[in-house]
């Protein structure tokens, strides 16, 4: 084998390790979205209760009801499940940001 077959050889390892590399890092990327969308409807959801606790806001049930389904909806396409995922520290440090 040539000189100019390793390379050719080596340039291909490396653009398939490149690929490999890419194709997880917009999985994490996607699997932190799902996240934060769920995050985003369990806080609305928090937020309705609360207001309705100190009698800012009455409940509006069909809105929970829309919140709840959308968590599911997510829940079946990602495989993510709502309040059971953990932050890493990188992942925390970005919320308080």
């Amino acid at each position: 084998m040539g000189l100019l077959d390793k390379m050719k050889d080596q340039a291909s390892q490396a653009l398939e390790k490149a690929t490999q590399a890419t194709v997880a890092g917009q999985a994490k990327l996607d699997s932190l979205a799902t996240k934060r969308k769920i995050d985003s409807l369990l806080r609305e959801i928090g937020l309705a209760f609360y207001r309705d606790r100190i009698s800012e806001q009455p409940l509006n049930q069909a809105d929970i009801d829309n919140l709840v389904s959308q968590i599911s909806q997510i829940e079946q396409s990602s495989g993510v499940q709502a309040g059971l995922h953990q932050y890493t520290e990188e992942e925390s440090d970005d919320q308080q940001s």
